[in-house]
């Protein structure tokens, strides 16, 4: 069956860098796009980044946009998000997520069909 297993959250100060993974088992890994979504509380799940089901493509909420950075290995069956110069508002629980057709990029979590059990990131100021 499909799993989504992430790790790398953690405790960092505003602007330092964590790099989280996420090992994908259970399906075909390069026809498919991956992406990461987050959840602060009270507040609902947004997305992050997606990269296509070969890398060739990216994108970044704005919010994001020239901190962090999505990548994916086909050997090793896993996508990374490298996200540096991390702020307080960065806070919360990031989900790695399957998109739910092959072969298509989509920003909206609706887009996606397995998720991760969730890492925990957090920024201290």
């Amino acid at each position: 069956q499909v799993q989504l297993v992430e790790s790398g959250g953690g405790l960092v100060q505003a602007g330092g860098s964590l790099r989280l993974s996420c090992v994908a088992s259970g399906f075909t890994f390069s026809s498919y796009a991956m992406g990461w979504f987050r959840q602060a509380p009270g507040k609902e799940r947004e997305f992050v980044a997606v990269i296509s089901w070969i890398g060739g493509a990216t994108h970044y909420a704005d919010s994001v946009k020239g901190r962090f950075t999505i990548s994916r290995d086909a050997v090793k069956n896993t996508v990374y998000l490298q996200m540096n110069s991390l702020k307080p508002e960065d806070t919360a629980v990031y989900y790695c997520a399957r998109a739910a057709v092959a072969y298509s990029v989509r920003i909206s979590a609706a887009s996606y069909d397995f998720w991760g059990q969730g890492t925990q990131v957090t920024v201290s100021s």
